[in-house]
């Protein structure tokens, strides 16, 4: 079975909800959109105090290039425009909306009987570029976590020519099921987006790429795609991180992405299954990315599910609707247990980026005592990009900077494979992190 070759590990799985089907959340009252929920720059709001908003309408356009719009997922009256604290307490730039009685009624009716925008035929007869434009005015980005605007993807530089679109259905990290249950739940239109973000880079090949502890969204899309030629599906090893972008391209079309290039070099052209959902949304509904789905989840979480939310939705929304804080709670983490990071504001909103929320006990939570490294090399055995994370650590944490640059710290990924295997229990991604932010600083500062 297909895989990536260098390292790599296997934490436990702990898929407890992959069974859970998706739980649809009520629309809030109110929501609180932050202004920077994509790689790049931040939204610029088109809307002030005492503005009247209609549920999907603009709320904030592109701040450039790479950058996104933000839609607001309720209709209702602006509040203000201010500034909100995100997940780690930082005060960012928002926009909060009201909706009334009459708003409410009217959103949940159209949410519940939402109507085609185009027929088959129009959507047969769209062209790249305006496929990509949809995508553009939709504000989709990357719903992974890395949330990187999409269509900035889907036009690669020039000199660069897309061969094959992968479909990142791996969802390697432990505890996170949502993708899983989307391709479970909406098969037909996960397909539908695929072929659409084929059809947006001028290609006629298409992989989702599946690991093998999913078998039944594996054989239910194989059943799917019985006979098709332009659209497969690729059982893959169950190994973190399967779903690094260059690790998923190595494993699936056998290309490595060479150092400091962009992953198109290899032809390669990546998406998340997520992203197609919602690519599917803004195609054949007209629905720009207001909603997505999360995984709420933890050992001794009394509901966990998956839920369909409002973008917008607090946290503390998602964590009530999986039975609350249990009362030994440790730590919330965003995202997974590998990559995630801990949550210090639970009044914070839901982003496009929140992909699941992890709850864990105080004995769950608690590190192990650093030890000295026993110089076993266990973390270069399994780096997946060949690296030398005690090296790296130490670099950063002495500071020399240009050594860490030197030795390709910017290649990390930031996987955790490292800290996860280390039987020191050193915090080698910790410090590889402050490196990396540090070195690709000084980089930009150099070239500016």
């Amino acid at each position: 079975m297909k895989t990536f070759s260098k390292g790599g590990v296997h934490p436990p799985e702990q898929k407890l909800t992959a069974g859970n089907e998706i739980i649809t959340l009520d629309l809030p009252g109110e929501v609180t959109l932050m202004l920077g929920q994509h790689i790049g720059a931040p939204a610029k709001p088109v809307v002030a105090k005492g503005d009247k908003v209609k549920r999907g309408d603009v709320i904030a356009e592109a701040g450039g290039f790479v950058s996104a719009p933000v839609h607001t997922p309720i209709s209702g009256t602006v509040v203000k425009v201010d500034t909100v604290k995100n997940q780690q307490g930082l005060a960012v730039p928002a926009v909060y909306i009201k909706a009334d009685a009459d708003d409410a009624a009217a959103d949940a009716e159209a949410r519940k009987n939402a109507k085609p925008a185009r027929t088959d035929a129009e959507i047969a007869a769209l062209q790249a570029g305006e496929i990509k434009d949809i995508i553009k005015g939709a504000g989709i980005v990357g719903l992974g976590g890395a949330t990187f605007p999409t269509h900035v993807k889907l036009s690669p530089p020039p000199e660069f020519k897309p061969e094959v679109v992968i479909i990142n259905a791996v969802e390697c990290e432990p505890y996170i099921t949502a993708d899983h249950r989307l391709m479970l739940e909406h098969p037909d239109e996960v397909i539908e987006g695929v072929r659409l973000l084929a059809r947006s880079v001028g290609v006629n090949r298409a992989v989702i790429g599946i690991e093998s502890n999913k078998p039944d969204a594996i054989a239910l899309l194989q059943e799917k795609l019985a006979g098709a030629t332009d659209v497969e599906v690729c059982p893959l090893k169950v190994k973190y991180p399967q779903g690094g972008e260059k690790q998923l391209i190595e494993a699936v079309i056998g290309r490595e992405v060479p150092s400091g290039a962009l992953p198109i070099a290899t032809g390669a052209v990546v998406q998340n299954v997520a992203t197609a959902y919602a690519v599917h949304r803004a195609v054949r509904y007209g629905e720009p990315l207001m909603e997505r789905i999360a995984t709420v989840t933890g050992p001794g979480v009394a509901k966990p599910g998956n839920f369909l939310f409002a973008i917008g939705t607090p946290l503390t929304t998602l964590i009530e609707a999986a039975g609350g804080l249990p009362e030994d709670t440790g730590k919330v983490i965003g995202g997974g247990p590998m990559m995630g990071r801990t949550i210090s504001n639970l009044d914070s909103p839901a982003v496009k980026g929140t992909s699941a929320l992890l709850i864990f006990s105080q004995g769950e939570a608690q590190r192990r005592p650093i030890e000295n490294c026993i110089r076993c090399a266990k973390c270069v055995d399994v780096c997946p990009m060949g690296l030398e994370p005690y090296l790296l650590s130490t670099l950063s944490r002495l500071k020399r900077w240009d050594d860490a640059e030197a030795e390709k710290i910017v290649n990390c990924i930031e996987c955790g494979s490292c800290s996860f295997i280390c039987p020191a229990s050193r915090p080698l991604l910790d410090f590889i992190r402050l490196g990396k932010a540090t070195v690709m600083a000084n980089i930009r500062s150099r070239k500016s």
